[in-house]
């Protein structure tokens, strides 16, 4: 189903029956990857007495499920200024529009002491000179493994700073990467990737100039088949008030 689509002032075409989801199921399993300390999610049915909200037990004619889970930790989620902030932002209000244009780059964390990291200088190489709506970071190896990861306490690579306040100076308003944060794990809190990202001086008096209306995804991931370069990207989010939500991010070759 081939697509022309205008945008931002420009006329691409997509076809919209071949969806690239890059997102990472949540299930109940111990397939489900974990990060910050927390134990798998449980989806389980709904009991009432004897009465089980589940077809194959017999005792109900639907299946009837409680889900109790994360977003920050079990699996792809996006964020808004909210996550860091002491007055409340929620992503559903924070995101309205649903459709931009990305560039996915590939890059390998460099090894800085005893972190990985992504720096400044391999943001703007791989971008040379484009400044998309979006950036979608699949960092090197890409292991299918990152799909089941257990990341607590093991020192993920995470974004330098000068590499998220050089997206933002961008104008690039949303930041896609594949993995649990764009911050190092144990910071003290600082979040330094997280504030120059959404241009926030203060976290318990906003700033005027902080960015709302822009977000982070964390935990996607890109398959080794889909190439480098510019997609069109559909960032869907479920409606939770919240600073964050469970997402599924699609993209489509332009």
């Amino acid at each position: 189903m081939l697509a022309i689509i205008q945008h931002s002032n420009q006329t691409i075409e997509v076809d919209l029956s071949k969806p690239i989801d890059i997102s990472i199921p949540l299930t109940n399993t111990d397939e489900n990857p974990i990060a910050w300390y927390i134990e798998k999610p449980v989806i389980e049915p709904v009991i009432f007495g004897d009465w089980i909200g589940k077809v194959s037990e017999g005792k109900s004619s639907t299946n009837f499920n409680n889900i109790f889970f994360n977003p920050h930790g079990h699996g792809t989620h996006t964020e808004c200024v909210g996550h860091i902030t002491r007055d409340f932002y929620s992503i559903n209000q924070s995101l309205k529009q649903f459709f931009f244009l990305a560039e996915l780059v590939s890059i390998e964390p460099e090894i800085r002491g005893e972190d990985l990291v992504i720096t400044r200088i391999q943001i703007e190489k791989t971008l040379n000179g484009k400044t998309p709506e979006a950036i979608i970071i699949r960092t090197l190896p890409n292991l299918e493994a990152k799909k089941n990861l257990k990341y607590s306490n093991t020192n993920p690579p995470y974004l330098d700073e000068a590499a998220a306040r050089f997206i933002r100076e961008s104008g690039i308003q949303h930041l896609l990467i594949d993995l649990p944060s764009v911050d190092k794990e144990h910071d003290d809190g600082r979040l330094l990737a997280h504030k120059a990202f959404w241009n926030v001086t203060n976290v318990n008096d906003l700033n005027a100039d902080a960015r709302l209306d822009c977000t982070i995804t964390e935990m996607i991931f890109v398959s080794n088949e889909v190439k480098d370069g510019s997609y069109l990207l559909n960032l869907q989010i479920a409606s939770f008030e919240n600073d964050a939500s469970p997402s599924k991010p699609i993209l489509y070759k332009i």
